[in-house]
């Protein structure tokens, strides 16, 4: 499935929901004296994508812009941190890797009730379906071709010389990671997952050698990527909630994660013939990832797929968590439950055929 990101995306865009409402017109107020060229009347929408920073489309007259915000409600210390997504778009707007204008960062929650951000609107295709039916074979292998060259190009970014050389703590990634999920997890926690156990007890355990430190974003997926609308061209990374200073590899194991779980909401690669669609197989596109990063290869391989199916487990129970408070970011997010079971199990399962003892 191909979607137009744009204010006519009608299953992507809709009303503002009842719990993300605020006062629109202290919002255009003030944005029209905060951008330069701003200008009403604006009308509000809000995307329906998205578990975690409620997202809206703001529409005026000139321009379209896009704006992202804390959720409503109780929040957890260190999530929904949009004031690093904002710092992060700014600093890559300086590279090659493609970002949308970053525009306006308000940290006052006077204004619409929670911090936000505004960047510009950028003009594209969302693709959604990672098989990407409605294309040829060589536009396939285009796109998948951009995906793995744009990672490469933001895990070989000079942090230091854009100002992000304090964007994380340098080194000891996985161990700092495996205990801030581990963290969110337990005070997440509804039921008892005897897989999230044994993760949380195995894998900080077992962290392979070798502490490489480069920006990395946290949620390297197709579907947070804009596209051109008829080229296989990248023009925008988003949804840089969870970037940091890390190890580049498990940037590299989330953005395979459609090899091995097949989500029925968005996608997967299980199944696929490679040869015929274009599409890579895993083992050609982390051969294309080594190439263009100056790998000799991937030892340890399944420690980064069950690292990133851990994390998902966790952020699936916090995102569970929320839709039984109320205030998550979709109405679907009480399904989410199931999902951080079946994650943490699957991770499990991935060590095992790996012949790891866990």
């Amino acid at each position: 499935m191909v979607v137009m990101a744009s204010a006519e995306q009608g299953s992507d865009i809709g009303a503002v929901r009842e719990a993300h409402r605020f006062d629109e017109a202290r919002l255009a107020t003030y944005l029209e004296g905060a951008i330069p060229g701003f200008a009403g009347p604006m009308e509000v929408r809000q995307f329906k994508g998205g578990q975690s920073n409620p997202t809206y489309l703001l529409t005026t007259p000139p321009r379209r812009y896009v704006l992202r915000k804390k959720p409503p409600g109780k929040l957890l210390a260190s999530a929904h941190q949009i004031e690093r997504e904002f710092k992060v778009i700014q600093a890559l707007a300086a590279t090659d890797v493609p970002v949308a204008p970053a525009l306006l960062l308000c940290e006052d929650a006077e204004i619409i009730g929670t911090p936000f951000y505004v960047m510009g609107h950028v003009d594209g295709r969302v693709l959604r379906d990672p098989q990407l039916p409605e294309m040829t074979r060589a536009e396939r292998a285009a796109v998948y071709e951009q995906m793995v060259d744009v990672m490469a190009r933001l895990h070989k970014v000079d942090v230091n010389a854009v100002g992000l050389g304090d964007f994380g703590k340098p080194g000891n990634y996985f161990e700092r990671q495996i205990g801030r999920w581990s963290k969110q997890y337990e005070l997440a926690k509804t039921d008892d997952v005897p897989a999230m156990d044994r993760l949380m007890s195995w894998l900080p355990a077992n962290i392979p050698p070798g502490d490489d430190i480069s920006l990395v974003h946290g949620d390297y997926r197709l579907e947070n990527t804009i596209f051109h609308a008829t080229e296989p061209r990248m023009l925008a990374v988003l949804d840089w909630e969870l970037a940091t200073l890390g190890h580049p590899l498990a940037d590299l194991a989330y953005n395979c994660m459609p090899y091995h779980i097949a989500d029925p909401t968005m996608g997967n690669l299980m199944g696929v013939d490679f040869a015929a669609t274009g599409i890579p197989s895993e083992a050609d596109y982390l051969v294309a990832y080594c190439r263009k990063t100056g790998r000799d290869g991937i030892p340890n391989w399944e420690f980064y797929l069950a690292f990133s199916m851990f994390r998902l487990s966790s952020i699936a129970q916090g995102v569970y968590k929320r839709g039984l408070d109320g205030n998550a970011s979709s109405d679907k997010a009480t399904m989410y439950g199931a999902v951080a079971k079946f994650l943490a199990e699957l991770a499990v399962d991935v060590l095992k055929q790996a012949g790891r003892d866990i």
